[in-house]
């Protein structure tokens, strides 16, 4: 896969594309990530790539003009001739969920545009932008962030990229369950044991245990996952059960 990021501060992503996993992708070619400066495609000497709006009211939005050139550079016109689906980062967009990182990456080329001040002219997303995501519900100073929550997701879900392929089927939100508790040596730590299941040696048990803890653990905290109303009084986590 191959992202192309489009962002006024592109020194930001750096060491987020060099270090952990996902820089031994870059480096392994399971990923291809390039990140350019809007800037580029600004047409006067000032570099300018945002304006007042129309009709009023505070800070800036972003300019169509360097936008449109920007996308259509990398990604070709709108239409049935594009090379890339572009996604404008807003949080007008889709809320990002695992099963939308598993549409996303099937597309061979993306090119993630990162908006910054009061947003983008709507003029860009309609010439130029294919879908829209949002990581959440909260606003934050600009897209590059979200961004880079994308393109870690994404490349999780590459082949290659995880040492253990069989990670990626057993982590949160697949099958619509959170990822139950986890445990490591030493067994016992202040007074707490690992449960004696996990000791067994019982590879069906051990992994009976652990569906029955996502099921519980889901239906605690986030019941929406499963279409179920939100449970009544404090939540009770794995350690407060004997």
């Amino acid at each position: 896969m191959r992202v192309d990021v489009v962002t006024i501060f592109p020194g930001l992503f750096g060491p987020f594309l060099t270090e952990s996993i996902l820089g031994a992708a870059l480096r392994a070619g399971h990923l291809e990530v390039e990140v350019h400066d809007l800037r580029s495609w600004a047409s006067d000497r000032h570099r300018v790539v945002d304006d007042a709006p129309y009709g009023g009211g505070p800070g800036m939005v972003m300019k169509p003009e360097p936008l449109v050139d920007a996308i259509e550079a990398l990604a070709g016109p709108k239409g049935a001739e594009r090379q890339a689906h572009v996604v404008l980062l807003s949080p007008q967009g889709r809320r990002l969920e695992q099963g939308g990182l598993a549409e996303l990456v099937r597309e061979e080329r993306l090119v993630l545009v990162c908006g910054r001040y009061e947003g983008v002219d709507q003029r860009v997303i309609e010439l130029a932008v294919d879908s829209e995501v949002s990581i959440g519900d909260y606003v934050l100073s600009g897209g590059e962030v979200p961004a880079m929550v994308l393109i870690e997701g994404l490349s999780r879900l590459l082949p290659g990229v995880l040492g253990n392929p069989d990670s990626a089927l057993s982590e949160s939100f697949r099958e619509g369950l959170l990822e139950g508790p986890q445990y490591t040596r030493p067994a016992t730590f202040r007074g707490r044991s690992v449960p004696e299941i996990l000791l067994s040696g019982d590879h069906g048990a051990v992994a009976r245990w652990r569906h029955q803890q996502a099921r519980e653990i889901t239906r605690s905290r986030r019941p929406d996952l499963r279409g179920e109303p939100a449970a009544s009084g404090p939540s009770e986590g794995p350690g407060d059960k004997t």
